[in-house]
């Protein structure tokens, strides 16, 4: 089968000229899709991520201890679900591996694991906060 570069060119050229990021073609025996991704969307994300401002009274409170970060971009929530329980508290003592929040991510809750034993010192986000990746989400010593 010999592909025709004309009409993938020509398809390429569609995709820029439409602001797409997919488009098909088919003919009888001939099936074609190109696509890309969209870096312009990309973008927005993560310059709306970024202009979100640290408070001053953030920025100057300093503890010191193990950080437990967060895995991915989302919505942090200290339960499970509204007036659940909360996984962490300030005092509480927490061992490896156990929830210390959740991070919401396109509708998936991800459970955040402590990465040491220890007691809770500082919950750095409050509940319904959105987080981005390696943020500080508590301290633990």
């Amino acid at each position: 089968m010999k592909i025709n570069k004309n009409i993938i060119k020509e398809l390429t050229d569609y995709l820029n000229e439409f602001n797409l990021t997919e488009i098909e073609y088919a003919d009888k025996d001939t099936k074609i899709r190109v696509s890309k991704s969209n870096p312009t969307n990309s973008n927005q994300v993560l310059s709306v991520a970024a202009s979100i401002p640290m408070s001053g009274e953030a920025k100057s409170k300093i503890i010191s201890g193990t950080e437990v970060k967060s895995p991915i971009i989302g919505t942090a929530y200290h339960a499970a679900e509204p007036k659940a329980k909360k996984f962490a508290e300030i005092g509480k003592k927490i061992k490896k591996g156990e929830t210390v929040m959740i991070v919401e991510a396109m509708k998936t809750m991800n459970h955040v694991p402590s990465t040491v034993d220890g007691i809770i010192k500082e919950i750095c986000v409050e509940d319904g906060q959105p987080v981005e990746y390696g943020q500080t989400i508590i301290i633990v010593e």
